[in-house]
């Protein structure tokens, strides 16, 4: 009883750290409570998913694999691979993860990630009806109503979603996102784009919404769809400086300079996001073109160099790393890369 009183203590605490982004803290008490217990599958599981929050897929991969082989009906295991696959664009497997990991341990959150899945797979109808599920059952429940406002959305059922946005706000009226979205989506119903852009920076000089980053990354896109680039670049950049977490608003502010022709600056706002998700077809095409304007295709293959090792499971880019090393006239020998 002692046991498992201490190991729910320590799971309430790695959730506080995990709520915090504190990933790095969390790996570590994890590590310290396996010294004590090295062959606790609960505890890597843990760890686990811990790896996978971080971007290390590889050691969440092996070690999600190390503990089924030992348990083959451990649903927190099935759980990392099905988030591991869902990362690396396999929806369908992390659905087949998520739904063998439920009927094992039927958890709500595990119904949110199969309709994440099921979405990624653009079964959205199947998705909203895993969602509903559980609103019938609890229609207050935020996080399956922001994953269904962002369904409708995508089904370009632009009025139920925003009637769900509104409905989540009035739950939390606090929430940033999706006030944004809700300004976002009542813009698509007015006919005059530059009016809803001049409401849309009115409402960033107010006090309560000057230093808020979505306001500002909405405001962006709307520049950007009037054609205003440059604008819209400035814009993203005060987005990504009010919320240094939020990589996105740095993606988009360096599409847009790659818009306008700043391709340095652009290679600097797209190399974080290339670096954590290397998947990304339009950054990897973005930044390929940047280095090919400015004939820098050594800074491209160095960069594919540095990166390549940090996602061994992306196989594509040891392909762009033999045809640049090919235009380059270098030798081109076969990789130790483990997944080549």
């Amino acid at each position: 009883m002692d046991q498992e009183q201490s190991y729910s203590t320590l799971q309430k605490r790695i959730q506080s750290l995990k709520e915090k982004k504190r990933f790095g803290e969390a790996e570590k008490e994890i590590h310290q409570a396996l010294e004590g217990n090295p062959e606790n599958l609960f505890l890597k599981a843990i760890l686990a998913d811990l790896y996978l929050r971080q971007g290390h897929f590889t050691e969440g991969r092996i070690l999600a694999e190390e503990i089924l082989e030992q348990d083959p009906q451990h649903p927190q295991a099935l759980t990392v691979l099905g988030d591991l696959s869902l990362k690396q664009h396999s929806p369908q497997k992390a659905l087949e993860c998520y739904k063998q990991a439920f009927n094992l341990d039927p958890r709500p959150y595990l119904i949110l990630k199969s309709a994440r899945a099921l979405k990624e797979m653009g079964n959205l109808s199947e998705a909203l009806e895993e969602l509903d599920k559980i609103l019938v059952v609890n229609p207050e429940n935020i996080s399956f109503l922001k994953e269904k406002a962002f369904i409708l959305n995508r089904m370009k059922q632009y009025d139920q979603a925003l009637k769900t946005y509104e409905t989540i706000k009035t739950l939390s009226p606090d929430d940033a996102f999706v006030q944004k979205e809700i300004l976002r989506l009542r813009s698509r119903i007015r006919p005059e784009p530059q009016q809803v852009l001049k409401e849309i920076q009115a409402i960033t000089t107010m006090d309560s919404k000057k230093d808020d980053a979505q306001v500002h990354g909405l405001l962006a896109q709307k520049l950007k769809e009037v054609g205003q680039v440059r604008e819209a670049a400035e814009e993203y950049g005060r987005a990504y400086h009010l919320d240094p977490q939020n990589l996105y608003f740095l993606k988009q502010q360096g599409f847009c300079l790659y818009n306008i022709k700043k391709y340095n600056e652009a290679i600097s706002c797209l190399i974080p996001y290339f670096r954590k998700d290397p998947s990304d077809f339009y950054v990897r095409s973005t930044l390929q073109k940047c280095y090919e304007a400015q004939g820098d295709l050594k800074g491209l293959l160095h960069l594919l160099e540095e990166v390549s090792p940090l996602h061994p499971e992306q196989k594509s880019l040891l392909g762009m790393i033999r045809k640049i090393k090919k235009r380059l006239g270098m030798d081109v020998k076969k990789s130790n890369h483990p997944f080549s």
